[in-house]
């Protein structure tokens, strides 16, 4: 089955992803945090008794591990491909991951919080999402109660998570728009009203492949709808200014701008070795040029699996291989040559 970063539909867009996560701990259960490691595998079995059927009856082939038992490659790669976040890498307690064939559908077991369901899409908006969850939300609700506090909402590790539980976000790509002397002020701009907007690759200095994670910063006093409104009209806005950007840029430096485009496209399809900062960065250009149609490819691809599939972690799984240094960066460049078509 095609993975959802592998879809080769409204690839060139600006908006290139929408995440949906909602946070859950069982009532009268002590969160995993404060739980010994033999009380973290007895929550564990327990979770597993109450949700996996519930997986089981979807009509998907739902694959499940326990994360504490993968290797560091493996717990990256998931973290890479956005499955699992950064603490489920470093943490070695007991807990227990369900994964749709596709990636879209995850169910992590007694990480931070007892449960944690997301929902991953290349295509489907923040709003159509949202019922899907939801149903899968009440499904597990009704097998386990779920801690609720009727001023509180929904109780949960993390403070910023109490309330709804939810985090929406948007990922989008303004290689034009970040560019400008004006970005990090837009971005300070948007905090004001409970939205984040942080670089999806890179340091805190420098941002890879202009892509951008647009999301909530609050779950509490809010309803989840209105979460989803906050973000999805934030994303729009950043959407119609990089078209704005975009298109006078075009009318003022076009044959710039193309050369450009079949530059990176040289680069990727011809270099021997490529840093990830390198691949990130002449990808993001090749995405604009397919975008604004400036460059033609023989058959589809989707740049955003390129980008996810040449982190480190994802690397070495490919190529089963202990990859360091300069043979992680030959491993880069050749898996680019590989999977990116020819001119059209």
């Amino acid at each position: 089955m095609t993975r959802w970063f592998e879809e080769t539909d409204q690839m060139y867009d600006v908006f290139v992803l929408n995440r949906l996560r909602l946070v859950r701990n069982v009532e009268g259960h002590v969160f995993p945090s404060r739980l010994s490691h033999e009380e973290r595998s007895e929550m564990l079995a327990f979770l597993e008794e109450k949700v996996l059927p519930l997986m089981a009856e979807d009509g998907q082939p739902y694959a499940y591990c326990h994360l504490n038992e993968l290797d560091a490659d493996h717990r990256n790669a998931l973290y890479e491909r956005r499955v699992i976040n950064h603490s489920r890498v470093e943490d070695k307690e007991p807990a227990g991951l369900a994964l749709s064939p596709d990636e879209a559908v995850s169910l992590v077991l007694n990480g931070e919080d007892h449960l944690r369901l997301q929902l991953l899409s290349s295509s489907q908006s923040l709003e159509n999402l949202w019922p899907v969850l939801s149903e899968l939300d009440d499904e597990v609700g009704e097998r386990v109660s779920y801690a609720f506090d009727q001023k509180y909402g929904y109780l949960t590790s993390f403070l910023t998570n109490v309330g709804t539980g939810l985090r929406a976000s948007v990922v989008v790509h303004l290689p034009m728009l970040s560019h400008g002397s004006q970005f990090r002020k837009l971005i300070q701009e948007y905090s004001r009203f409970g939205i984040s907007i942080k670089g999806l690759a890179g340091d805190s200095n420098e941002n890879y492949g202009g892509l951008y994670e647009v999301k909530n910063q609050k779950t509490l006093g809010q309803t989840e709808e209105e979460l989803i409104g906050l973000v999805s009209q934030a994303a729009g806005q950043l959407a119609a200014q990089e078209r704005k950007v975009k298109s006078l840029a075009l009318r003022s430096h076009h044959l710039q701008l193309e050369d450009e485009v079949y530059k990176s496209y040289g680069v990727l399809k011809y270099a021997r070795k490529l840093s990830y900062k390198e691949g990130m960065t002449y990808l993001s250009q090749l995405r604009l040029g397919l975008c604004e149609n400036l460059i033609k490819l023989e058959r589809p691809v989707n740049l955003f699996g390129l980008m996810l599939h040449i982190r480190p972690a994802n690397l070495r799984l490919n190529r089963a291989e202990d990859l360091e240094g300069d043979a992680l960066d030959e491993a880069r460049a050749q898996y680019i040559r590989q999977n990116l078509p020819r001119l059209g």
